[in-house]
């Protein structure tokens, strides 16, 4: 029980500040009387609690018929105590049976952040006017309240007020107030200036409607179109709550201190909630679009994180095929580096030793050790290597650091490895190693296809050439192997597609991505038997990786 009071007196907070605010409203919008009923055609009130009603559900409906009661007896002081229940009543459960309506077969999302959610509510807040104004006007009319002289008095104004009421309070409350938003101070100070500009607007077009005859006051009322849409399509669905806000309460005061009649009040809120109808639509479509298009790119953030780790792991499928290859080829240098050590020890023990021999098996032993620490290096920058990093590579030393790693695999296997480049190959904009970790599958792939068919004289060709139109680096992988079989050709750089029993069918496809990434592509050049090449090209203008 005690785990459940905290939420249980917000929402009772909640309860007790809509009733306040209805019926302070209520007081405010308290401009018209026909036969003692209100019938200023405004009913901010009712997008409070119909606001509740939508985030809540359809209990708040009690909220709403406490409201009624208390703003009709404080305000109607002249009606008798069964209309104002009997108003009452009517109101609460024409509102609850369109909300729940909403709720529960619809499925009205309250944070309205589609196109479908805001006409929902569009729909269900006029649907919910038409069943409220007719059944009042029925229930009047019976208790005498009204004759059907009255009924084009009082039908259109208390239609058009709920309506617009809940067009311009419901949206604005279940966006920002509702869902417990906080708006950094430093964005208030930075869309100031433009707030500023919005209201000088608005009230420029207030003030050109006021000023003109009647006749022509209607017709400028598209000047306020103007600021609505363009705070629509800038701010989306928030900003056409605030415009339509600061415009409805805005034009409300200008009617009530030029003392419109409310045939004439009534006119303009019908233009305003056209107006407000528009700015709606405008704005929900725009904020859908920018949540699309942030969806759109953090998809596209997890896709390449994705992809990042597939590469790491296909970084690491490859190498653990190379590792007793480059376990043994390390072994050699090191092995040669010992036994100058002790051969150079022996010598500088012996009197009268040959010192220049010395020098000889030290310096030969440095390369030994360098030649091993380069290959351990290399591996262990194309393990690490998960982000890009665009830098301008020297296309010939890439080609020739793969080779390298690849050599220690492919004479293991007694595959020959060739480099066929020349010297002067253009440079190439992307990331060294991704590019690196290509050429490396592509001539992986190359061995290991040569290994199964057991060729005695594999061979593995890496050429590259440079091509004018489109300037471009075309690399090319040629072996003698068994070649592709047409069928898995097909296929060959979609995910999990593989010949091999153990294979995880990732090379080719993050290598296809790598080179996409790049602005280039990969593809099967020739798939016969002993004659197999794969080729991938490279723009010499720098892409966006």
């Amino acid at each position: 029980m005690l785990a459940h009071s905290p939420g249980r007196a917000l929402k009772w907070a909640a309860a007790v500040m809509c009733l306040v605010a209805y019926v302070l409203l209520a007081w405010i919008s308290f401009i018209h009387v026909h036969k003692g009923l209100p019938v200023t055609p405004w009913d901010p009130g009712l997008g409070v609690v119909f606001a509740l009603m939508v985030f809540a559900g359809p209990r708040a409906g009690f909220v709403l018929f406490a409201g009624v009661v208390v703003a009709e007896v404080l305000v109607l002081q002249e009606v008798e105590w069964p209309i104002i229940v009997g108003v009452a009543a009517i109101t609460s459960l024409s509102y609850t049976a369109v909300t729940a309506l909403a709720r529960q077969p619809l499925q009205i999302d309250s944070g309205l952040f589609r196109l479908r959610d805001v006409l929902m509510l569009l729909a269900i807040g006029f649907a919910g006017a038409v069943i409220d104004t007719v059944l009042l006007t029925l229930f009047l009319l019976s208790a005498g309240q009204l004759d059907f002289r009255d009924i084009v008095q009082v039908f259109s104004p208390l239609l058009i007020g709920d309506t617009i009421g809940i067009a311009v309070v419901t949206p604005l409350l279940l966006r920002f107030v509702f869902r417990q938003r906080s708006i950094a101070l430093r964005d208030l100070f930075a869309i100031a200036p433009e707030g500023i500009l919005y209201l000088a607007v608005i009230g420029a077009a207030l003030w050109a409607i006021n000023g003109s005859e009647s006749l022509h006051g209607f017709r400028l009322f598209y000047l306020l179109f103007v600021p609505v849409v363009i705070a629509a399509v800038r701010h989306g669905l928030d900003g056409a709550c605030f415009s339509l806000a600061i415009t409805q309460f805005g034009l409300i005061g200008l009617m009530r201190l030029s003392g419109y009649d409310a045939a004439e009040f009534t006119e303009f809120q019908a233009q305003m909630l056209a107006l407000t109808v528009t700015g709606l639509i405008v704005g929900v479509v725009v904020s859908e679009r920018e949540n699309s298009d942030r969806l759109a790119r953090d998809a596209q953030a997890r896709l390449m994180e994705k992809q990042a780790g597939a590469a790491h792991a296909a970084r690491l499928n490859l190498v653990s095929g190379m590792a007793s290859a480059l376990a043994h080829e390390i072994t050699q240098p090191m092995t040669a580096a010992r036994a100058l050590a002790r051969s150079a020890q022996h010598i500088v023990r012996t009197p009268d030793g040959d010192l220049t021999r010395v020098e000889g098996h030290l310096t030969t032993l440095l390369a030994h050790i360098d030649h091993a620490g380069a290959i351990v290096r290399r591996m262990r920058d194309f393990m690490r290597r998960g982000r890009p990093h665009v830098s301008t590579i020297d296309t010939r030393r890439m080609l020739e650091d793969a080779l390298m790693l690849a050599f220690a695999e492919a004479s293991a296997k007694h595959v020959r490895l060739e480099l066929d480049a020349p010297d002067r190959l253009p440079a190439i904009h992307g990331d060294y190693v991704q590019l690196e970790q290509v050429v490396l599958n592509l001539v992986h792939n190359a061995v290991e296809a040569i290994t199964g068919a057991r060729l005695s004289d594999g061979r593995v060709r890496v050429m590259a050439r440079q091509e004018a139109a489109p300037p471009r680096v075309e690399i090319g992988v040629l072996d003698n192997g068994p070649g592709v079989e047409g069928e898995l050709a097909n296929r060959l750089f979609d995910p999990l597609a593989t010949s091999k029993q153990d294979g995880l069918g990732l090379g080719l496809s993050i290598s296809a991505s790598i080179v996409e990434a790049h602005g280039g592509r990969v593809w099967l050049h020739n798939g016969d038997a002993g004659r197999t090449e794969f080729r991938f090209s490279l723009p010499l203008d720098q892409p966006q990786v």
